[in-house]
């Protein structure tokens, strides 16, 4: 019905039958991506793409502030921006009395291009991959601009995109088809100056990490003391004495949008100042309230008429300092894509970011032998990927030693820790936390402190490699006020549970460091599984055992040896504590 009334109201408009029918068209931004010279450090240009815009004024805002835009066809607007004069930040559309939904809008350079669907062929394991786009990670002692151009010009190709912090380059090649590709990236691979090749093996719209058990939410947060820490967030550090002062965070999130057209979201159209404070997101508007960034993003943001089942932040505001929710995924050009939004995110702030997504690799093999056939990569892809994933997270510990990824182990039933065959999650940095998925378990009536109140989701991969589990399941939005959608579960949905608790613990103690949160988290953990998993020979890991030194060096304390399930209650008590030891 919804994609019936945007046609008629898009007729309507190109008919020229005036703007009271457009009007009733919500309007939204859709799309934001760097275009014409990406290259360019001075002059930004940026291509917008909107729906419901009528024939009157239109603003289009950035940072509350009005730009200058060249209006095209079909709600296509063109912006550039002189970087000495603006920052980045939030940028939305205003027409009359209404709000677009807000996109954030960097003025930061990383941006790789997507392969259109004539620009993809399936390889010999039967996987999309891109034919004519790779990306080139530059040896560090070389200008990575420079000599991406130089090798270009060698091969005949063309710069295409960039991740200048991780001297990342991407080119399109002189390929046909994939037999010239591999010939040239095997050419390329063999350049002295060259540290890896980079193959896409995604189509334009990347496989979502959710698994396909369902089961009914039934109060999921519940085994995370999910009100217990709003409750303390909210009565028990305005009760401190002195009280405590809150801080604000930004919080990325790796997806693709969020549906404004939901309830729960309506109230982020237009401009937010979080510190009113309140909870901000800046993200493009989906076309689903079911999609994955829309139930993601909602575990952390989403506004309900009953309060128990908001997001976790927007149910702190009262005390926070206000949290700001950017939703990013730069472009559809997969994990690289992924990887350039994350750059981006970083330098304009982000303490903390949230991947819920992952990749195995051809031939994984789950727990019980079985050959995983989801979310795979090829070998080739795999090295690829693990090298730009490497130059990630040593740019961040030399430059952003302070942000922590918040990462899901994945749905393959299979060990997370493996480094030939899961990515990211396998990465061994104290800015890398994991997180697994539970599932309360209503056959036993014990209380929720209890290890037997929750059990391993089937699908959630496993071993010492993730750091602790959260609920795996939730309701998605729906376009109905007041009305849940239908039930998502997977390690996607248990990370945000630990993004939300990570965030509201920095507003706490800002200068809590990556390696200190997981401690505490671990610290504060209630346990999941059998009396010891200290026997990883057995499979039966599911997080790194609780070890003595996170209770105290209480060597006969009955946590010891188990697994760990998330306390965001007990969580934020310990950040408390954590003052007054700075004190």
């Amino acid at each position: 019905m919804r994609l019936i009334t945007q046609y008629v109201s898009a007729l309507t408009l190109a008919l020229g039958l005036g703007s009271a029918a457009a009007e009733e068209q919500p309007l939204r931004l859709k799309d934001l991506q760097r275009c014409g010279d990406l290259f360019s450090t001075e002059q930004l240009t940026f291509c917008l793409r909107s729906e419901g815009v009528a024939q009157a004024d239109l603003k289009v805002m950035l940072g509350g502030k009005p730009v200058e835009t060249e209006q095209q066809q079909h709600g296509r607007l063109r912006l550039t921006l002189n970087r000495k004069d603006h920052q980045s930040g939030p940028l939305w559309l205003e027409q009359g009395d209404r709000r677009s939904n807000p996109v954030w809008l960097t003025l930061n350079g990383s941006h790789v291009v997507p392969a259109s669907p004539d620009e993809v062929a399936k390889n010999m394991d039967g996987l999309t991959t891109y034919v004519d786009l790779v990306s080139l990670i530059i040896e560090e002692d070389h200008d990575g601009l420079e000599e991406s151009r130089r090798l270009a010009k060698k091969y005949g190709a063309e710069v295409v995109g960039a991740i200048a912090p991780l001297n990342t380059y991407q080119l399109r090649l002189p390929a046909k088809n994939l037999t010239q590709r591999d010939a040239l990236v095997l050419r390329l691979g063999s350049e002295t100056s060259v540290d890896a090749v980079v193959i896409e093996e995604s189509g334009a719209e990347e496989p979502l990490e959710e698994d396909t058990q369902t089961k009914p939410r039934n109060s999921e947060w519940v085994a995370n003391r999910f009100l217990d820490a709003v409750d303390f967030y909210l009565h028990r550090l305005p009760g401190q004495k002195p009280s405590i002062k809150t801080h604000p965070v930004r919080i990325g999130i790796i997806e693709r949008g969020v549906d404004f057209d939901s309830p729960e979201f309506a109230a982020y159209l237009g401009s937010c100042d979080p510190a009113k404070p309140r909870t901000c997101i800046y993200a493009r508007d989906a076309e689903s309230p079911a999609d994955h960034g829309t139930t993601v993003t909602g575990i952390l943001a989403a506004r309900s008429v009953d309060p128990g089942d908001s997001g976790f932040l927007s149910a702190l505001e009262p005390t926070s300092s206000g949290f700001e929710v950017i939703v990013e995924r730069n472009s559809d050009a997969g994990i690289t894509a992924n990887v350039a939004a994350s750059v981006n995110l970083v330098e304009d702030g982000v303490r903390v970011l949230n991947w819920s997504w992952g990749i195995h690799r051809v031939g994984t093999l789950d727990v019980d032998g079985e050959k995983i056939d989801s979310l795979v990569r090829s070998g080739v892809a795999m090295s690829g990927y693990e090298e730009l994933l490497e130059e990630f997270f040593l740019w961040l510990r030399r430059e952003h030693p302070d942000v922590l990824v918040v990462n899901s182990a994945g749905n393959g039933s299979a060990h997370s820790g493996q480094d030939d065959y899961r990515l990211p999650s396998s990465f061994i940095t104290d800015q890398l936390l994991v997180v697994g998925a539970h599932q309360r378990d209503f056959s036993k009536n014990v209380p929720v402190d209890h290890p037997d109140y929750v059990t391993k989701r089937p699908s959630s991969n496993i071993d010492m490699r993730v750091d602790i589990t959260a609920s795996a399941c939730t309701r998605a939005a729906t376009l109905e006020l007041g009305k849940r959608g239908e039930v998502h579960c997977g390690t996607s949905y248990a990370t945000p549970m630990v993004t939300g608790v990570v965030g509201a613990m920095l507003s706490i103690n800002p200068a809590l460091e990556p390696a200190q949160l997981r401690e505490l988290l671990r610290r504060s953990a209630l346990t999941i599984g059998r009396n010891s998993d200290f026997e990883a020979v057995e499979a039966d890991d599911l997080t790194a055992p609780i070890l003595p030194s996170e209770r105290s060096y209480q060597l006969d304390n009955q946590d010891i040896g188990r697994s760990a399930r998330l306390d965001m209650r007990k969580a934020l008590e310990l950040t408390v504590d954590s003052l007054q030891q700075v004190r």
